[in-house]
């Protein structure tokens, strides 16, 4: 039997049109790559996580010659956000953007490992993790919930 799956989300043209809270989120992920190490793909990855109180912690992706070793951006955030608010397990909206090896802005989305993650800790605070991902220079692609880029996970 044939069944079909499809995912909802919300494409945006520009930053300039989330409201004013998620444009400070994409522009805390873009400063975030700065936090990057890639000395093997050149790709930087910069992520923001706002908490349901307001703070923000980000994120950066970090390489290792030992591969895979390293650590996406968005577990990085994710994981010290866990580490410095053990009692806060409300996370509210998750922004992800991209720098190529010349440095411009592009496409990221949560890699298989990071949809996991970022998953179970969503299934523990019992509604949706917003994600924002730029798609390119300026346009972003929000999901409500983790859970429609990720729809035959692990469940606890």
């Amino acid at each position: 039997m044939d069944k079909e799956l499809t995912i909802k989300y919300q494409e945006y043209d520009s930053i300039a049109e989330l409201n004013s809270a998620d444009q400070e989120l994409m522009q805390q992920a873009i400063k975030a790559t700065e936090g990057a190490y890639a000395p093997y793909s050149h790709f930087k990855v910069g992520a923001a996580l706002r908490l349901s109180d307001g703070t923000v912690v980000t994120g950066a992706n970090q390489e290792n010659a030992a591969y895979p070793s390293g650590l996406c951006a968005e577990r990085t955030a994710i994981f010290a956000a866990s580490a410095q608010r053990p009692n806060c397990r409300d996370y509210e909206s998750l922004a992800i953007v991209g720098c190529n090896a010349e440095g411009q802005l592009c496409e990221a989305s949560p890699c298989g490992a990071c949809r996991q993650v970022l998953l179970e800790y969503e299934q523990q605070q019992k509604h949706g993790l917003r994600v924002l991902c730029l798609l390119g220079n300026s346009r972003v692609r929000e999901v409500k919930s983790i859970a429609s880029l990720l729809p035959f996970s692990f469940e606890f």
